[in-house]
């Protein structure tokens, strides 16, 4: 793949720019890591893709939102780090499909803004109570990005991995095909069971069958 954005239409370029690409080989599979910078904020997004995305049939998908407490220090307060990895085994099983990485952590409020909410998650709140307490609507985040990046890889349709109805309503509104969700539903432990329940009730995110109890070492 060449190192520019020209497979973007210029509407899609406004958003975002597509940098460059490498291989990526991860315990599950090889995959292709696809690097792209935002206009308005200058954050670097990622895709990272697995076979051949041009069939024209909805690959499996995941859109995620950056959670470095969850992703790289294993924190049980959430699921994002063990819904990151099954994901990424999910698509390997498969051969082919693509996960989204953002940084919008902490639902768009930022890891600063997230461990203040954390401390207030310890006096008390809940999730979306914390952020809301911060000045912050309960889920910040931006998802006009996907489309440019989807674009970028003549994706119409997906099978998308996820429990929450928001990324749904999204992809439809910027003219995707949602072809079909698949749940990912892991690792409810003690540590985040209030957390996930939260989620459910508030945010409106599908979360029953309840996922199975991780397993201690496990992740």
């Amino acid at each position: 793949m060449q190192d520019n954005a020209a497979t973007m239409s210029n509407s899609a370029s406004e958003l975002v720019d597509y940098v460059t690409s490498c291989t990526l080989p991860t315990p599950w599979a090889q995959f292709t890591l696809h690097a792209f910078v935002e206009h308005a904020t200058g954050k670097e997004h990622l895709a990272m893709t697995l076979g051949d995305l041009s069939t024209g049939e909805p690959p499996l998908m995941r859109i995620h939102s950056e959670c470095l407490t969850g992703d790289v220090m294993f924190s049980q307060r959430c699921d994002c780090g063990a819904q990151l990895e099954g994901a990424l085994k999910k698509i390997a099983a498969e051969g082919r499909g693509i996960l989204l990485y953002l940084r919008q952590e902490g639902r768009g409020i930022g890891l600063v803004n997230k461990i203040r909410a954390y401390r207030l998650q310890e006096a008390g709140a809940d999730t979306v109570e914390a952020n809301l307490q911060l000045g912050f609507h309960a889920d910040a985040r931006n998802y006009e990005l996907v489309q440019p990046m989807l674009r970028h890889f003549g994706i119409e349709a997906v099978r998308l991995m996820t429990n929450n109805p928001r990324k749904i309503d999204a992809l439809t509104r910027l003219g995707f095909d949602v072809a079909e969700r698949v749940p990912l539903l892991v690792n409810r432990n003690a540590f985040n069971n209030g957390y996930l329940n939260t989620k459910q009730a508030k945010l409106g995110h599908m979360m029953t069958p309840a996922a199975e109890p991780v397993l201690d070492g496990e992740l």
